[in-house]
């Protein structure tokens, strides 16, 4: 088994995926967590200029989403077979299409103009695409196949930061998304970490 070394900013945010994964897998590792004058310092020293990054073996990988597919893959829940590694990047990918109509609660500075924004988000642009989501995930709680997929834990970690933002029973009436849900916070590496896990804002 490769060494891995996670490094990210202070919080949940981009990496948390990824921590996540290592949970489920069992998988040890080095979570280092930056801020400031720490972060300026490695910036510079980084791929692509930004975080998370994770190093194997010394190799650094930027981007989430590749850092995360790597992790699934090693220990065994990218998909088993290349129809559902498609499907489970295509679940990602349609997550981050979401999250990315999140953005606004990082860069509009007006107040007022973010208040719109928000239940613009929460009233138009989340159920429409919750109802998509729900038709994707089995009856058993699972976008990919009949066990968990880095898909499952992927939509789990990006639903505490919905709900890190915006408190509220957001997926009341969604059986099957209630599954994956429940899929992912019930498995034993998963649910050891989220009751030891730093607290964070974001």
């Amino acid at each position: 088994m490769p060494t891995y070394k996670l490094t990210y900013f202070k919080g949940r945010g981009r990496g948390e995926i990824a921590r996540l994964l290592f949970a489920a897998g069992g998988v040890k590792y080095e979570d280092v967590r930056v801020e400031g004058e720490e972060w300026q310092q490695l910036k510079p020293k980084t791929p692509m200029g930004q975080l998370p990054v994770l190093e194997v073996d010394g190799t650094m990988i930027c981007q989430s989403k590749a850092i995360a597919r790597l992790i699934a893959k090693d220990i065994g829940m990218a998909g088993k077979t290349p129809v559902e590694q498609a499907r489970a990047d295509m679940i990602c990918d349609s997550v981050e299409d979401l999250g990315n109509k999140l953005m606004f609660m990082f860069t509009e500075k007006d107040e007022n103009k973010k208040e719109e924004k928000k239940k613009e988000f929460l009233e138009k642009t989340l159920p429409p695409t919750l109802d998509l989501f729900e038709k994707l995930a089995s009856a058993e709680g699972y976008f990919v196949g009949n066990s968990l997929t880095w898909a499952d834990v992927n939509f789990f970690a990006f639903f505490g930061f919905v709900n890190g933002f915006f408190p509220g029973d957001h997926l009341k009436g969604y059986v099957n998304l209630n599954k994956v849900m429940g899929n992912v916070s019930s498995n034993p590496g998963i649910e050891k970490w989220l009751k030891e896990r730093p607290e964070s804002t974001f």
